[in-house]
């Protein structure tokens, strides 16, 4: 039989393969492209080191102020003292080794589980005080349907975000102080003054409150930015469908949100052991350690202040291991419910 079992197309496509007719008329065998994600690294270094170039700066600031300080953590098992040299690499390889001696010394100390305890309830509170409104704000802004109106709201939502925690805590100060406008209102009506800033009872909310106000607006711009990538034919279809701006917002709009909060809430949990430093230093002493004291300024109160160098940065240690595994906990809630998180499984 002289046809070829071979198709007329398949035959043509093999002889194509086999020669390749180059751009000065030249021809040869033909070499494939390997896809992008398979070549070599030479070729991609090659390829990608404009982009490499412009990265190269920000990764060597991470690595000098972010993990090279972590080799610092070796004086958690030493009695460190930074005056045996001018040299602080000098004063660590000649301070003494105490092994876990801080370690035991942190979980024997009471105030330290104070610390621990104000932490976690700080915690608690902005998360379930802070972390909605956010989103809420989001929701309420993207609901607007002037943009003028919409670009006001924003500008002063993010306005609070750029003024210094001196300047928050100033404020509240002047409103909810001993000699406070509230305070001032209070008597002149016959009641007894309202001190909030003074208050163990209170610190917790009111450091919350000024979480709030400072940030909050700050907050809403990634979810802004979720909230455009959503596909506008999805609340047409919906509205088609006899679905109401309630209906809308809960099947599309907080569907297109959640990855969004996912991520959030899992950076969130892993930084629960930092509720604010600089905010609850300047209160501190307005009432007392013992409502007052979080992980934060108790490491810098021992190191700092106190010269107990080892101490602190052992208590700084334990901070950051349990911080890790907060990190990795929630990220495995996070692929339990579908998410992505903060990386793949």
């Amino acid at each position: 039989m002289s046809h070829s079992t071979v198709p007329r197309s398949r035959a043509e496509a093999d002889t194509t393969e086999k020669t390749l007719v180059a751009s000065d008329g030249a021809t040869g065998p033909r070499r494939r492209k390997p896809p992008s994600g398979k070549l070599k690294l030479g070729l991609r270094l090659r390829r990608d080191r404009v982009l490499l170039l412009m990265t190269l700066p920000a990764v060597l600031l991470v690595l000098l102020f972010n993990y090279l300080p972590i080799l610092g953590n070796v004086v958690a098992f030493q009695e460190y003292d930074p005056y045996l040299s001018d040299n602080g690499i000098v004063s660590i390889l000649n301070s003494p080794w105490v092994g876990l001696e801080n370690f035991q010394r942190i979980f024997e100390d009471s105030a330290f589980w104070n610390a621990v305890q104000n932490t976690l309830v700080l915690f608690v509170l902005q998360l379930v005080l802070y972390f909605p409104v956010p989103i809420l704000l989001a929701l309420l802004i993207n609901s607007v349907v002037r943009p003028r109106v919409r670009a006001v709201s924003q500008a002063i939502l993010y306005l609070p975000h750029f003024f210094s925690w001196v300047l928050v805590v100033a404020v509240f100060q002047q409103l909810f102080g001993g000699a406070g406008i509230l305070s001032q209102l209070l008597r002149e009506n016959g009641y007894d003054g309202l001190d909030i800033m003074t208050n163990p009872d209170t610190f917790a909310f009111l450091i919350t409150a000024q979480s709030v106000w400072k940030d909050a607006g700050w907050g809403i711009i990634v979810f802004l930015a979720a909230l455009a990538s959503v596909n506008p034919d999805l609340y047409e279809a919906a509205a088609m469908d006899g679905a109401g701006r309630r209906r809308r917002m809960w099947h599309v709009t907080l569907p297109a949100l959640r990855p969004v909060i996912a991520l959030l809430l899992v950076l969130r949990v892993g930084d629960a052991l930092t509720v604010g430093f600089e905010q609850i230093l300047l209160q501190r002493d307005y009432v007392g350690p013992g409502a007052a004291e979080v992980l934060d300024t108790f490491v810098w109160w021992n190191g700092v202040r106190n010269q107990d160098f080892g101490y602190a940065a052992a208590a700084g240690l334990v901070k950051g291991v349990i911080s890790l595994g907060l990190v990795l906990a929630a990220n495995k809630v996070a692929h339990l419910m579908g998410e992505q998180g903060v990386y793949k499984k």
